[in-house]
């Protein structure tokens, strides 16, 4: 008895749903003619709260990034949700087009997008519980797939995220009565707007085709390597045969028991064969043609489209950085959720700055010299290059290979998704320690601060209390420290100019001492460095000598405001960005501020030039074009720098410790030659490179006062103390030199002369030998006076 009550609900249910669709078909075909009759019009009050039209969005695209090489623009990666490359009516072929319509809809042409004995069979099938059966029209199916493609640029992330993503594929595909009058509804509305050229477009290239692949054109490039324009009669009803159901039906799975190579692919055939039929049977193709196609194996050629920043080799870490740019960049989306999604559906073309002549040069030199694996050390090495003037990023390369793949990384420490050259949240890692090349910022603050390049300083060895220390910043630093230089001789009175020239740490430590430890930082700042993982950089008194952990593209980058006259712009890999409507969308922009006075940014750039022509990078510069440079080692040279930059071209150089402690000057990894000689070798290459076809500018002169000092007389010290001497001396910048005692008027033990003598000109830094006297000599001993004989007395 209650199967009998079921099977007549579901009949009720299935005589409703035929109205409906008749209805509704009637409506669609010949919309003037009145329905009248209460049955009609109940049914037709179910869709008034029901929208007419369905808003079609752009279709998911792959979103492509290029670089330059020379004139020519070439493909660097490709990312996408759906590989989807979508086709105009006249790029499919007629064998494709003919093959949807015979196997799926053989009456797509005369319904007004339903088909109603279609609909009737697939509401019996629904209302029975017997699943969904065939019968939808194309419109509907492309109802369908619009609908789901709003579903698939739902986020994913959150356990929320997930269940509206579930009911939105529910709302779209589920076998609900209620889902199919939406449906139906819909496609009425669409063939009211739109053509029938333009929904079968539409529906060939939205459709699914197995895994990530989606529309004609990419099923036709990814399954038989030939565009959808180019398809064979046996080729085209393969695809669309896919359709059907694309999981079980797809032809990229040679080893399946079911539908494989060892059988031909049997499952596919024989729906391309069914298909092959209706097109023989509605007069698409002739007997021969159907023949001929029947009798062709299912033979796929795969050809895949990979996606990802793996495709772009050596710039795979450029790419990454492109990446992470968009994800972070709220151009391309309010929040990463959104730019991932546009990212992998957006349909972008992003241009980018890479010079693909200068990334070859660098991955060759970084190849040659810092190999992947070492058995001594797992090292790291990166060069990575900046335009001054406008932040574009022109190389990026490293050591390792790139993946993302967990199976992949596990293999060996040859391969890394980490990007050494930025910073975190970029992709990169917590950065380095940067050596002696954050001297330049205590350079420039030291210049600031009314010093100049040929004053000299104190450079011995000595205990410092690091208490003795200015640190607006907070400071607070106790206890004793005993900084040491890197190589001997350095000590005594050092020119700045030359404590610069030979990294001399000594000199650099004696400097900040006058100096406010947070101006260093904020100068510092002001050239765009930051520490890798974020947060401000460390002021301990240490740091001067280069103990903040930076990534080598914030040093490029800092460079090369040195190099553009003191004005720093921060780097940018993007150059344009076009949408999949040809659309030109606004890119991430540089921001240029000024660092420093261009005055001083000459004076540094006069010192960073010494560095090369005699100083720890000799050699470096064959080129003959202006370029300044600074390197850096840390403790027990775990990690080597070398920055060097010309008007044109900035570019840091880091190789060092992944893990572990290994001295970069006791191994030989490449050129039987250890990394910290072979640096030097290494920038020389990238740099002359660079030279080569960017040229460079001469620097601006520094004026005198910075090169040398203001000009001071020297004092008349004659007369005073020692201690008074010596005191009157460093109060005007002069040091104070013994130069022994000479003979002189002057009371033992005070200033008989100076060298230079009084009244001389000289600059603050130098040296006055003070002379002291002997003291006046002594007095003569009185000469005596000779005494006369006595005369006798004459008598009378």
């Amino acid at each position: 008895m209650r199967r009998a009550f079921r099977a007549l609900g579901a009949f009720a249910a299935f005589i409703g749903m035929s109205a409906v669709a008749a209805i509704l078909a009637t409506i669609a075909v010949t919309p003037a003619i009145g329905v009248v009759g209460g049955a009609a019009s109940h049914t037709l009050g179910i869709f008034e709260g029901l929208p007419e039209y369905l808003t079609i969005d752009e279709l998911a695209q792959p979103t492509t990034i290029y670089a330059k090489n020379g004139d020519a623009e070439v493909t660097l990666a490709t990312f996408y949700s759906q590989n989807r490359l979508p086709a105009t009516f006249d790029q499919i072929s007629v064998a494709a087009k003919d093959a949807a319509i015979a196997g799926e809809d053989p009456r797509f042409y005369e319904h007004g997008g339903i088909d109603v004995p279609g609909t009737l069979r697939g509401a019996l099938s629904t209302v029975t519980h017997r699943g969904v059966q065939g019968g939808s029209s194309i419109t509907q199916q492309y109802v369908k797939n619009v609908l789901l493609q709003k579903c698939e640029a739902l986020p994913l992330k959150t356990t929320e995220q997930r269940a509206a993503y579930q009911e939105c594929v529910d709302e779209s595909t589920g076998v609900t009565p209620e889902r199919k009058l939406r449906e139906i509804r819909y496609a009425i509305g669409l063939e009211k707007k739109y053509s029938k050229a333009t929904i079968l477009t539409g529906y060939l290239n939205i459709a699914g085709f197995g895994g990530s692949v989606y529309g004609i054109e990419a099923a036709a490039r990814y399954y038989f390597g030939t565009t959808a324009k180019d398809l064979t009669v046996a080729q085209a009803a393969s695809l669309i045969a896919i359709v059907n159901e694309p999981t079980g039906l797809k032809i990229d799975d040679p080893g399946s028991t079911t539908n494989g190579a060892a059988n031909g692919y049997a499952a596919n055939k024989q729906r391309r064969d069914y298909i092959l039929g209706k097109m023989l049977e509605h007069k698409k193709i002739t007997e021969a043609q159907h023949k001929a196609a029947v009798d062709t194996p299912v033979e796929p050629h795969i050809t895949p489209s990979v996606r990802g920043c793996q495709t772009a080799g050596g710039a795979a870490y450029f790419c990454d950085f492109v990446q992470k740019t968009i994800l972070n960049d709220p151009t391309f989306g309010a929040d990463p959720d959104t730019r991932a999604s546009n990212l992998k559906r957006g349909g972008y073309k992003i241009h980018t700055t890479l010079d693909l002549e200068l990334q070859h040069t660098a991955e060759e030199t970084i190849a040659s010299y810092v190999p992947p694996t070492y058995e001594h050390a797992n090292l790291g090495g990166a060069l990575v290059g900046v335009q001054p003037g406008n932040g574009r990023v022109l190389y990026m390369a490293q050591n390792k290979q790139y993946s993302q793949d967990p199976d992949v990384l596990s293999t060996g420490a040859q391969y890394t998704s980490v990007n050494y050259s930025t910073d975190q949240a970029y992709g990169g890692s917590g950065g380095f320690q940067v050596g002696s090349t954050y001297k330049v910022f205590t350079l420039a603050e030291w210049l600031k601060n009314g010093h100049s390049l040929g004053e000299t300083v104190n450079a011995d060895i000595r205990t410092y209390q690091q208490s003795t220390f200015t640190d607006s910043c907070g400071g607070g630093w106790g206890g004793p420290w005993k900084p040491v230089n890197d190589a001997p001789g350095e000590e005594g009175h050092q020119s700045v100019l030359n404590a610069t020239a030979e990294s001399i740490n000594t000199a650099f430590v004696a400097m900040a001492r006058e100096l406010d430890l947070c101006d260093i930082r904020k100068t510092a700042e002001a050239f765009g460095v930051h520490p890798a993982i974020g947060g401000d950089l460390d002021t301990n008194p240490a740091s001067v000598l280069g103990t903040n952990n930076v990534s080598p593209l914030t040093m490029a980058t800092a460079f090369a405001g040195i190099a553009n006259g003191g004005k720093t712009c921060t780097p940018i890999a993007i150059d344009a960005i076009v949408d999949a409507t040809g659309k030109k969308l606004p890119a991430p922009t540089s921001e240029c501020t000024q660092s420093v006075a261009p005055e001083i940014a000459a004076a540094m750039a006069y010192a960073l030039q010494r560095v090369i022509s005699y100083g720890t990078a000799a050699g470096m510069n064959p080129t003959g074009t202006d370029m300044l440079a600074k390197t850096g080692t840390t403790d027990g040279n775990e990690q080597l720098w070398l920055v060097a930059a010309t008007t044109k071209v900035a570019g840091a150089y880091w190789v060092g410790n992944i893990d572990g402690h290994a001295d970069m000057r006791r191994i030989y990894p490449t050129h039987g030659t250890t990394p910290a000689r072979a640096r030097t070798s290494v920038m020389r290459a990238v740099m002359g490179a660079a030279v080569a076809k960017y040229g460079g500018d001469a620097f601006a002169a520094p004026p005198a006062s910075l090169r040398l000092g203001k000009a001071i007389a020297v004092p008349d010290l004659t007369g005073t103390t020692i201690a008074e001497a010596q005191h009157a001396l460093e109060a005007i910048g002069l040091n104070y030199e013994d130069g022994g005692v000479q003979d002189g008027g002057e009371p033992s033990g005070t200033v008989h002369a100076t060298l230079p003598a009084a009244g001389s000109s000289v600059y603050r830094g130098e040296s006055v030998t003070v002379y002291t006297s002997t003291g006046p000599p002594p007095a003569p001993a009185p000469t005596p006076v000779p005494t006369r004989p006595a005369t006798p007395e004459r008598g009378r």
